[in-house]
């Protein structure tokens, strides 16, 4: 398993955390929300995502990442 940290855009309440970490959900990912940090840590399979995937589904539901 491998671990990213994805600075996010946008996010401000709590529809924000789950669209982020229901998103991760979907494509295999686990995700937690950071809101006052504006972050989000990701740990997820290399072999089965890449960290482009992962950006991809977030930005998909309207956020920015740094």
């Amino acid at each position: 398993m491998q671990n990213v940290l994805l600075n996010v855009k946008g996010m401000s309440c709590s529809h924000c955390v789950n669209a982020v970490e229901g998103a991760l959900k979907e494509i295999g990912a686990k995700g937690k929300v950071d809101l006052e940090k504006g972050t989000v840590a990701v740990e997820f399979d290399e072999g089965k995502l890449t960290v482009g995937a992962i950006k991809e589904a977030i930005e998909d539901q309207g956020y920015d990442i740094d």
